[in-house]
C-alpha cells in the first residue's frame, strides 16, 4: 500500500495489495484484509460472540444479531467510498482451515464511509476475546493508510463519552485529534496526515510488539519438535524427506540439552543404525513422545519443524490447537525452487500470520538463547553440533551453513554468546526483529548481523539507528552493494546507485565489517573491552620494524600515534613494569596495541599478564596481537576494576595479525566518536504544506503509470516545501528573446533545451550576463549557428531566458523512489565531477540536519563551497535548507519517481535553483505508515 495516491483501480476492484500479516503488542500475529460478501457468517458470528455492552458501544443500542440487510450492507463494499478491513483468525474449532475460506473468525473491524470529498466517518468493533492487545490501534493505522490512498484526509466519530477504550485509540495514535460533547455524544476529528508524534507512536508500538513476538520465540520454555516419521516400507521417500530425518534428529539432540524446557517429539525416528535406542536424553531428562501432533498436550510456546513443504505447511494449521507463538522451519524446498516454491512459502506465511505464529525459515539452521537459570533458562532449537558458551554477543544469519561458520568462529576464539538466530530464506522474522528484541534484552550487549539481504531497508535503518545509540551493532552484507539476491529470498529489485547502502549504514550508525572474520574481531573487543574515550593510540612492540607496521596502519584507520613504547626479548621484569606502567599513564593515550612476536626466545607471559592488569585497572582499551594467542584467552585475562565484566575479568583479545588489531579498533573508534557526536534532529523546515503537495500529485497523476511535470506544476509541487524555482521563458526568435528578457529582467542567460546541450557552457549551449538587446540578439544568432554544427538537430530546438543568478558555485540536489530503499537523496557539485568521476552525497530520508550538513561536506569537491583558492565562501546554509526541503519532500510523497534540482547556484548570499525536473509514478513503498510484516 502506497502512503498516498491513488492506486489506479475502479471501484468495486478488491484491492489485495491492502491484504497484511501484523504482530500485535502481545506478540502474536493476525491477518488484515478488506471485508468480503462471503464474511457474512463469519460477521454475524463475530457480532453475537460480543458482550452486550460491547455491542452497545459500537451501535449505541441492543442488537442481538444483525438483520441481512445489515449484513448486506456491512459486507459489500466499493472499497473507495465504503471501506471495511476486517482481521481473521482460523475458527475455533476448525484448527485445521485454510487461510480464505469459510472457517475463519473475525476479531476486530475497521470501516469508513465517505461523508465529503475528503472526509469519512470511521467505526472499529474489536472482539472482546482480542482486546488489550493493541488490534484496535493497527486497524486505525490500515485504515488510515487506506483512506489517505483514497482521497481522505480526515476521520470523524461519535463516540459513547464511556467508550474510553475508543477514545484512548484515537488520542494515542499521535494524529492531531479534536473532540467535543456534543448532545451527549462525543464528537471526535482525526486529521490523518501523519505527524512526527503519530510516526514516533508507530515506531514504538513496532519495537514493543516486534521484541515481545522475539521474546515469545526465544524465551519459550516448551518446544514441539515434528519430523517426517520413520521411512515407509516400500514407499520412497518424497524429495528431501530422508534429509528432514536428519535435521529432525540434529535438532532433537540439541534440544535435549536445553535446561528447563520441556520438549514434545513427533515423528522423529531414531537413527537407523540405532533403531531401537530411545530417544536422546539429557541430565536423566527425556523428552515427551508422541504418535500424532494431535495428541500433544498444550499449550507449547515454540514449534520445531523438519517436513517437505505440503506437510509443513498443514502441521502450522494443526499448531494454532496449542497456542504456538513461533515455528522454526528447518527444511527447505520453499522459495529456492522457482515459482511454485515461492507459493508454498506465502502459504505458510498466510497460515502461521493468521493463527498467530511467528515463522523462522524456511531452511534455518534454528535458535538459542543461552543462560543458567531459571529466570533465563537455555534454548537450544537448532542444528548445531556444539552450543556456544553464554556470553553478551547477540548473533543473527540468514543462511543456515553462514551460520555454521559464525557459531564455530566464536567458540574457536572463546566469545560468548546470548542468543543466536538463523532466519534462513527470511520469510517472516528478520535481523530487524532481532534488534528490536536485543534492545531491551539486558544479557546481550553487542549486536551482530550477517545480512544476504536487506528486504525493508528504510525500516532497517530506523531501528538500527536506534539501537546503536546504545549498544554497538556490527554488520556484514553478502556484497558491498546490497544488489545480490540469495535463492530464496523474497526481495524487492533495487536500482539505487551502489554506495546507497554504504551511505545508509553509515547515517545509521552501524559498524560495517569487511567479512565475518573482521565482524567477529570487532565483536571481540566490543564485548570485553570498554569504548574507546579518543583515538589517540599507545603502541607497545617488541621491534621498531612491528611498530612501524603498528603506525601505518594505525594511521589508515583514522588513529593519531600519541607514543610508541619497546620491550626487546630480553628486557628485565623491572623494565617491563615500568614500561607498561608508563604507557597507561594518565593521559599517555586512548587507546593501546600490543605487538609481541619474539624471534630467538620464547613468548613472556610476563608481558601479556602486565598489559592485561594495567588495561583492566585504567579501563583502557587495548588489543594484542602475540605470538601463539588468538581470541579470549586466560593469559591475557585480569580481574575487572568494575562490575562490567560478565565474569569477573576484563579480557584484552588477541589478534592473528597486527594488521586485524587495528583494523577492529579503528572501527570502534570510529564507532564511539559516532555515538558521542550530536546526530541533531528531523529535519521538517517552516513553510512546506504537504497535504496541498499531495493533492497536487494526486490530481496530476490520476490513474496514470507515470507523468513528467511541466516547469509550471514542477514550480508548484516545490513550492509547497518552500523551494522556488527561478522562472524561463521557452522562445525560439530573436524577438522573443527580448520580450522574455524584459518580462524576467536584465541581465539574463540564454540557454539551450537540447537534451545534450542542457548546462553545457563547454559546448556552447549556455551564455551568461547577457546585458542589452543588442547583446542577446547577438547570441541568438552566434548560438544556433554554433550548435548547428556541434549538434545539428539542436539548432531547431528552442531557447530559455532566464534571469542571471549572482556568480557563485554550480550544485545538482536529486532524488529518486527507488523500490527497495524508497526516496534516495543525492548531492553534489554541478559538472564532470559528478558525471564523470561519480563524486555524489547519498542521504536516505528522513535526514537529520546533521545528515544535511554531513552531505554537503563529505563531497571531495566540497572545498570549493568555502573559499578553495582564495574565492568567497558561498551559502551553504541556504544550500542545505535546499537540500533538506527535498528530501522532506521525496520522503513524503512516494509517487516522485525522479526530481532533479539542477543547477542550483550557490553564492555568497543565497541558494538559486535555477532548473527543475519532476517524474511522478505510482509508488508501493515497502515501509509505509502502517505496521506489517513480510509476505
Amino acid at each position: 500500500m502506497s502512503d498516498g495516491g491513488a492506486a489506479g483501480q475502479g471501484p468495486d476492484t478488491y484491492p489485495v495489495e491492502w491484504e497484511a500479516d501484523v504482530v500485535l503488542r502481545d506478540g502474536t500475529t493476525t491477518h488484515v484484509r478488506p471485508i468480503r460478501p462471503e464474511d457474512a457468517d463469519a460477521l454475524q458470528r463475530f457480532h453475537v460472540g460480543q458482550s452486550e455492552r460491547s455491542t452497545y458501544l459500537r451501535f449505541f443500542a441492543p442488537m442481538e444479531r444483525l438483520s441481512e440487510r445489515d449484513l448486506e450492507r456491512f459486507t459489500h463494499v466499493d472499497h473507495t467510498d465504503r471501506v471495511a478491513l476486517v482481521a481473521v483468525r482460523p475458527r475455533d474449532g476448525a484448527p485445521d482451515a485454510a487461510p480464505g475460506d469459510a472457517d475463519e473468525d473475525i476479531i476486530g473491524v475497521a470501516r469508513f464511509d465517505r461523508t465529503g470529498p475528503a472526509e469519512a466517518e470511521v467505526a472499529f468493533n474489536i472482539a472482546d476475546s482480542a482486546q488489550g492487545r493493541g488490534l484496535g490501534s493497527v486497524l486505525l493505522e490500515h485504515v488510515a493508510a487506506a483512506a489517505r490512498e483514497r482521497g481522505v484526509r480526515r476521520f470523524t466519530a461519535e463516540v459513547l463519552p464511556q467508550n474510553g477504550k475508543m477514545l484512548a485509540v484515537f488520542r494515542e495514535a499521535g494524529y492531531d485529534v479534536h473532540q467535543q460533547m456534543d448532545d451527549g455524544f462525543v464528537q471526535v476529528s482525526v486529521d490523518l496526515d501523519p505527524t512526527e508524534r503519530s510516526r514516533a507512536v508507530m515506531a514504538d508500538r513496532e519495537h514493543r510488539a516486534e521484541a515481545r513476538s522475539m521474546q515469545g520465540l526465544l524465551g519459550a520454555t516448551s518446544v514441539v519438535l515434528v519430523g517426517p516419521g520413520a521411512p515407509r516400507r516400500d514407499v520412497p521417500d518424497r524429495p528431501g524427506e530422508a534429509l528432514d530425518r536428519v535435521l529432525a534428529r540434529r535438532a532433537l539432540a540439541a534440544l535435549v540439552r536445553s535446561h528447563d524446557v520441556t520438549v514434545h517429539v513427533v515423528g522423529v525416528p531414531p537413527d537407523e543404525d540405532a533403531a531401537d535406542a530411545p530417544l536422546p536424553a539429557h541430565d536423566g531428562a527425556r523428552p515427551h513422545e508422541h504418535a500424532r501432533l494431535a495428541d500433544v498436550p498444550g499449550p507449547v510456546e515454540l514449534a520445531v519443524v523438519a517436513l517437505p513443504p505440503p506437510d509443513a505447511i498443514d502441521a502450522v494449521r494443526q499448531l494454532a490447537r496449542l497456542g504456538v507463538r513461533g515455528v522454526v522451519v528447518l527444511s527447505a524446498g520453499f522459495a529456492e525452487t522457482g515459482p511454485d516454491g515461492l507459493a508454498l512459502q506465502r502459504e505458510l506465511l498466510r497460515v502461521a500470520h493468521t493463527a498467530g505464529l511467528r515463522v523462522v525459515g524456511p531452511a534455518s539452521y534454528g535458535l538459542l538463547r543461552t543462560g543458567d537459570a531459571r529466570e533465563r533458562p537455555a534454548l537450544a532449537a537448532t542444528l548445531a553440533d556444539d552450543l556456544p558458551a553464554p556470553g553478551v554477543v547477540g548473533l543473527f544469519s540468514q543462511s543456515a551453513p553462514m551460520a555454521v561458520t559464525l557459531l564455530a568462529t566464536t567458540a574457536r576464539r572463546g566469545l560468548g554468546v546470548s542468543s543466536f538466530l538463523s532466519a534462513g530464506h527470511r520469510a517472516d522474522v528478520s535481523g530487524n526483529d532481532l534488534m528490536q528484541y536485543w534492545q531491551d534484552d539486558a544479557a546481550t550487549q553487542v549486536v551482530c548481523l550477517y545480512l544476504e539481504s536487506i528486504g525493508n531497508p528504510r525500516k532497517f535503518s530506523r531501528i538500527a539507528r536506534r539501537l546503536a545509540s546504545v549498544k554497538p551493532v556490527v554488520v556484514v552484507t553478502a556484497g558491498r552493494s546490497g544488489h545480490v539476491v540469495p535463492p530464496g529470498h523474497a526481495v524487492r529489485s533495487t536500482r539505487a546507485p551502489r554506495r546507497t547502502l554504504e551511505e545508509m549504514l553509515r547515517q545509521s550508525g552501524v559498524i560495517r565489517a569487511e567479512n565475518t572474520h573482521h565482524m567477529i574481531d570487532i565483536a571481540q573487543l566490543l564485548a570485553h573491552q570498554p569504548l574507546p574515550r579518543g583515538r589517540r593510540v599507545g603502541i607497545l612492540a617488541s621491534s621498531a620494524s612491528l611498530a612501524a607496521l603498528v603506525a601505518e596502519a594505525s594511521s589508515s584507520a583514522g588513529l593519531v600515534v600519541a607514543r610508541t613504547d619497546f620491550l626487546p626479548e630480553d628486557a628485565s621484569a623491572d623494565d617491563v613494569a615500568a614500561t607498561v606502567d608508563a604507557l597507561y599513564a594518565p593521559d599517555a593515550c586512548d587507546v593501546v596495541v600490543v605487538v609481541q612476536v619474539p624471534v630467538a626466545r620464547p613468548r613472556r607471559e610476563d608481558v601479556s599478564r602486565a598489559v592485561a592488569a594495567a588495561a583492566a585497572r585504567t579501563g583502557r582499551t587495548t588489543v594484542a596481537s602475540m605470538l601463539g594467542l588468538h581470541g579470549l584467552t586466560d593469559e591475557l585475562a585480569a580481574p575487572a576494576a568494575d562490575d562490567a565484566a560478565p565474569d569477573g575479568l576484563r579480557r584484552v583479545p588477541a589478534y592473528s595479525t597486527p594488521e586485524d588489531a587495528v583494523a577492529a579498533l579503528g572501527a570502534v573508534v570510529r564507532y564511539a566518536r559516532w555515538r558521542e557526536a550530536d546526530h541533531g534532529t528531523v529535519v521538517r523546515p517552516a513553510g512546506t504544506d504537504a497535504a496541498r503537495a499531495r493533492a497536487l500529485v494526486e490530481r496530476t497523476l490520476g490513474d496514470k503509470d507515470a507523468v513528467e511535470l511541466d516547469p509550471a506544476t514542477t514550480a508548484e509541487l516545490l513550492a509547497c516545501y518552500g523551494v522556488r524555482v527561478w522562472p524561463a521563458r521557452r522562445v525560439r526568435t530573436a524577438d522573443e528573446a527580448v520580450a522574455a528578457a524584459h518580462e524576467v529582467g536584465w541581465p539574463v542567460v540564454l540557454k539551450s533545451t537540447a537534451a545534450g546541450l542542457r548546462h553545457r557552457a563547454d559546448l556552447g549551449g549556455v551564455r551568461l550576463d547577457i546585458g542589452d538587446e543588442t547583446e542577446l540578439r547577438t547570441d541568438v544568432a552566434q548560438m544556433r549557428e554554433a550548435l548547428a554544427a556541434v549538434l545539428p538537430a539542436a539548432a531547431d530546438e528552442p531557447f530559455e531566458i532566464q534571469a542571471m543568478a549572482d556568480p557563485g558555485v554550480a550544485c545538482v540536489i536529486r532524488s529518486t523512489e527507488d523500490q527497495l530503499f524508497g526516496p534516495v537523496v543525492s548531492f553534489g557539485l554541478a559538472g564532470d565531477a559528478v558525471d564523470l568521476l561519480g563524486d555524489v552525497a547519498y542521504g536516505v530520508p528522513p535526514l537529520t540536519d546533521v545528515d544535511v550538513a554531513a552531505m554537503v561536506r563529505s563531497v571531495r569537491a566540497a572545498p570549493r563551497l568555502f573559499g578553495y583558492m582564495g574565492t568567497h565562501a558561498v551559502a551553504t546554509a541556504a544550500l542545505e535548507d535546499v537540500l533538506a526541503r527535498v528530501s522532506v519532500l521525496a520522503d513524503d510523497l512516494p509517487e516522485v519517481r525522479s526530481l532533479e534540482l539542477y543547477p542550483v547556484v550557490v553564492s555568497e548570499h543565497d541558494a538559486a535553483v535555477l532548473s527543475a525536473r519532476v517524474t511522478l509514478a505510482d509508488a508501493q513503498r515497502a515501509d509505509a505508515l502502517r505496521r506489517a510484516l513480510p509476505g
